[in-house]
């Protein structure tokens, strides 16, 4: 839906568009894992980790301990445990893809 500023100018810029268009937070799936050892306490403290997710031609998955030189050959990487700004195209494509992501994975900005 376009806000009655935008139908006022009918030369829509790039800024204006920006804010029409929603963005959003992305925040990559988690799992919850304890640190590597063999001391009782490593049995009951978890950490949050990170799951990174890769686009591949039209195909999401998601990537586990990935090297640095690995991921210049995705078309499109989300480095797990980071927030990364997306629109509304990637959002939807980002579900879509089966992966583990959904709404509760963005917050609008």
């Amino acid at each position: 839906m376009i806000d009655g500023r935008a139908r006022r100018n009918s030369s829509l810029t790039v800024s204006s568009l920006r804010r029409i268009m929603a963005d959003y937070v992305f925040k990559t799936p988690t799992v919850r894992e304890g640190p590597a050892g063999g001391a009782r306490l490593f049995y009951f403290y978890k950490l949050d980790r990170g799951i990174s997710i890769a686009k591949s031609g039209a195909t999401y998955s998601q990537v586990r301990y990935v090297v640095d030189e690995d991921v210049a050959d995705y078309d499109e990487f989300y480095r797990g445990g980071y927030n990364h700004i997306v629109n509304d195209a990637t959002k939807a494509a980002l579900i879509a893809g089966g992966v583990g992501v959904t709404e509760a994975n963005f917050t609008a900005i």
